[in-house]
C-alpha cells in the first residue's frame, strides 16, 4: 500500500460534483477573466479570515509584491523576514526594491525568532514579514510589539496557514495587510496558481487592487502603473466550492497531527512538531526532525512512503543570496534544522491505515 505525500485527486473526488459544477458554471457563462465568480470568492474568504477586504491575484508571490507595493517600499528600505521559508518572501522583498534581511528561526516552532528581529533592525527597516511556516502562527504578541516600537509595517506570510489562529484571533488580522497562496497543494488550493491579499484598511486595499489590474478599477481607466495578476474565474469558483469544506479538512490534519505525535514521541531521535501555547497548527505540513534525515527519507521511499524536504537550504545559504555572504553561525537553528527536518505524509483524507504505516516504518529504522 504506497502512502502519498499528498492525494489531490482523492480529494476531488470527494466533492467532483461541486468541482465540476463550478466549473461548468464559469464556461456557460464565459467568466473567464475577473467576474462574478472572483468577487464572490473574495466576498466569501475575506469573511472566513475574519477581514474586510480580499484583494484577489494571479498567486501568493504576487500578493507579497502587491502589499510591499502599495505600502511604497524603496530603494535603500530593509524589510526582515525569517531565514527558513520558501524563496518567494524573500525574492519578493528584492523584486519591490527593498534589501531583504534574514532573522533566525526560533528552534522549536521553525518561526521567525522575535529576538533576531529586533537585532536586525537599523534605521532603514520599514517592515517585517512573518511567515506562519508549515501552518503555525508566528509569535505575534512580541512581532506587534517590535513593530510598534520602531514604527514598522507587519505583512504576515499565510501561504501555509489557512485558518490558524494565534490566541484566540485569526491570522492574517494583525498586520498592514497578509498574503495567501492557494497553490494546489495547500490546505485551500486552487486546480492551478492563485493568490490573495487581505487587508482592514480600506485605502490599502483599493491601491492593491488597481496594482494588480493593470492600474486601474474600471478598464482603459489606469489611475497608476500597474501589473496583470489578476485571479481568473475558474480558480475562484473552485475554490468557492472547496472553501465550506476547508473547516473539517483542518480538523482532519489536526487529528492525523495527534495521532502522528502520540506514536512518535516515543520514537528515539524523533522529534516532532512543537506548538507552542497559544497558537493553533492546521498542519500544511507535519514536519518532524531527526538526525539521520536522509537515511530515514529513503528508508521511507524504499518501501512506498513519499515524504519531503520543506525546506533542504535555508534562504541565507541559497546561491541566489550568495552576495550578502552569509556564515552559518548567524542563523544557528536555521542552518541546523535545513539538515534534519523532514514532512511527512499528511492530508484530510489520509487513512489510518496509510498513518499506521508511516509510524511503523519510523519505528522500524535503525
Amino acid at each position: 500500500m504506497p502512502v502519498p505525500f499528498a492525494d489531490l485527486q482523492l480529494q476531488y473526488q470527494t466533492i467532483k460534483s461541486e468541482i465540476d459544477g463550478a466549473i461548468a458554471a464559469v464556461i456557460r457563462d464565459s467568466a473567464f477573466i475577473r467576474g462574478p465568480y472572483v468577487d464572490a470568492f473574495e466576498r466569501d474568504f475575506a469573511e472566513a479570515v475574519d477581514v474586510k477586504h480580499c484583494v484577489s491575484c494571479a498567486n501568493g508571490t504576487d500578493a507579497l509584491y502587491l502589499a510591499m507595493a502599495a505600502l511604497k517600499v524603496e530603494p535603500g528600505d530593509e524589510v526582515v523576514t525569517t531565514a527558513h521559508s520558501w524563496i518567494s518572501t524573500s525574492a519578493m522583498i528584492t523584486h519591490a526594491g527593498a534589501t531583504v534581511v534574514f532573522a533566525d528561526t526560533d528552534g522549536t516552532t521553525f518561526t521567525i525568532d522575535p529576538a533576531a528581529i529586533e537585532a536586525a533592525i537599523t534605521p532603514r527597516t520599514v517592515g517585517i514579514i512573518p511567515v506562519h511556516l508549515y501552518g503555525q502562527p508566528a509569535d505575534m504578541d512580541a512581532i506587534m510589539a517590535i513593530a510598534r516600537k520602531h514604527n514598522l509595517w507587519v505583512i504576515e506570510d499565510c501561504a501555509q496557514a489557512h485558518l490558524a489562529r494565534y490566541k484566540g484571533q485569526q491570522i492574517g488580522t494583525f498586520g498592514a495587510a497578509a498574503t495567501y497562496s492557494f497553490y494546489p497543494g495547500k490546505n485551500l488550493g486552487a486546480m492551478g496558481d492563485a493568490g490573495a491579499v487581505v487587508t482592514n484598511d480600506s485605502a490599502l486595499a483599493e491601491h492593491m487592487t488597481m496594482l494588480a489590474r493593470h492600474g486601474g478599477l474600471v478598464k482603459h481607466q489606469h489611475r497608476i502603473e500597474g501589473i496583470n495578476s489578476r485571479l481568473d474565474g475558474m480558480q475562484a469558483a473552485i475554490l468557492s466550492a472547496k472553501l465550506p469544506h476547508l473547516p473539517a479538512w483542518t480538523k482532519a490534519r489536526q487529528q492525523a497531527a495527534e495521532v502522528y505525535d502520540a506514536a512518535l514521541n516515543q520514537i528515539e531521535d524523533v522529534v516532532v512538531p512543537e506548538v507552542a501555547p497559544g497558537r493553533t497548527h492546521v498542519y500544511h505540513l507535519y514536519t518532524i526532525k531527526h538526525p539521520r534525515r536522509d537515511a530515514l527519507a529513503e528508508h521511507l521511499k524504499a518501501n512506498g512512503v513519499q515524504s519531503a524536504i520543506n525546506y533542504p537550504t535555508a534562504l541565507p545559504f541559497l546561491p541566489a543570496y550568495g552576495r550578502l555572504r552569509h556564515r552559518p553561525e548567524q542563523f544557528p537553528n536555521a542552518f541546523a534544522d535545513q539538515g534534519r527536518i523532514l514532512s511527512l505524509p499528511m492530508f484530510a483524507e489520509m487513512t489510518t491505515a496509510q498513518q499506521s504505516k508511516v509510524i511503523a516504518l519510523i519505528r522500524e529504522f535503525q
